[in-house]
């Protein structure tokens, strides 16, 4: 596994974590901390990737939930399995509130953290959704050059 893919799977394990506890933002560095001591090898070095992601998400949380709710308009964010609704809101993130990771990386990262870690249609649920969003995404690029 890919220290990154790694990063990326730490991630979703402490907002999954954070959003189940009803988002308390006050014990969100301890949950971060947790969760790369309990993942082990190969966490330190990514901590500081594993905290923009987190940071990242909860600091953009709103904008990223509408994106989200715009491509899933029949599953309200509510209703997603949290599973689901972190490793969207990771790879929304990762596409369009950074630079750093080319979209279809965010989607293909995102699928695969889906199958380890959500149910057997989770890869196909978040494909659908993402995308839906990177390929809107190049058509508005492409209107716009």
């Amino acid at each position: 596994m890919s220290n990154r893919h790694l990063a990326r799977s730490v991630a979703m394990q402490a907002l999954y974590q954070w959003d189940f506890k009803g988002r308390p933002s006050a014990i969100l560095p301890i949950i971060v901390d947790q969760t790369i001591a309990e993942c082990g090898e190969g966490t330190d070095e990514n901590k500081l990737f594993i905290t923009s992601l987190v940071n990242g998400v909860v600091d953009n949380l709103e904008a990223i939930d509408e994106k989200i709710r715009v491509f899933a308009p029949k599953w309200p964010l509510e209703s997603m399995a949290i599973v689901e609704r972190n490793i969207l809101r990771i790879a929304t993130y990762e596409m369009f509130f950074t630079a750093e990771t080319p979209g279809k990386v965010a989607i293909n990262e995102a699928i695969e953290i889906a199958k380890t870690f959500g149910g057997p249609t989770s890869g196909k649920f978040v494909n659908g959704i993402l995308g839906a969003m990177f390929t809107k995404e190049e058509k508005t690029k492409e209107v716009s050059a």
